[in-house]
């Protein structure tokens, strides 16, 4: 897959992640069954993440949940695409580990991540999301929303809770902690 960047800056992670896999099988980049959106979190939905724009000095940012783009090649070298890193877009998937993740070693048990894993297939005709946590409790946006339509699909129009949540008996994928993450799809 090339390494043109895309910026929709104004999405969440889940949609830049959705616009990219759209965007990837319209344009027929790579087989899109070696494409997968991971999705970030844990129970707590208290994640850190070394490397990513809005970090202050070395530190990570401790997101909610995040939501990147897995160019899983079993043959080649995988990639990370996450379009709020500071590492290179794409990012080599044992780089971005390395430096975005780090270790769940040395973390409280509470910060531990899990990812859940969907094929770009499976993500394309069943994420939805009506942009509701993007706005203050008033109504108000937090910041402005992207200037296309929410993403629906003809059976919902909002199921952003099912892709954040890890219990691994919900929603789309499959989910991992980190250690089995990285063994799973890191070089071999």
């Amino acid at each position: 897959m090339g390494q043109q960047a895309l910026d929709w800056s104004q999405s969440s992670s889940e949609e830049n992640v959705w616009k990219l896999c759209e965007h990837i099988q319209a344009q027929e980049m790579c087989p899109l069954d070696e494409v997968h959106a991971v999705f970030i979190s844990n129970e707590n939905k208290a994640i850190p993440i070394w490397k990513q724009k809005s970090s202050r000095g070395g530190e990570p940012v401790i997101w909610d949940y995040h939501v990147v783009l897995l160019h899983f090649n079993p043959q080649a070298q995988s990639f990370v695409y996450d379009l709020d890193t500071t590492l290179p877009f794409p990012c080599p998937f044992d780089v971005y580990s390395r430096e975005a993740f780090q270790s769940d070693e040395l973390l409280k048990p509470d910060f531990r991540r899990k990812m859940r894993v969907i094929p770009a297939v499976t993500y394309l005709k069943k994420f939805a999301s009506d942009r509701s946590h993007m706005k203050h409790s008033n109504g108000t946006w937090r910041m402005s929303p992207p200037p296309y339509p929410c993403i629906e699909t003809t059976e919902c129009k909002m199921n952003l809770d099912d892709f954040i949540n890890m219990d691994p008996n919900v929603g789309f994928g499959k989910v991992y902690k980190l250690p089995e993450f990285v063994q799973h799809f890191g070089a071999k």
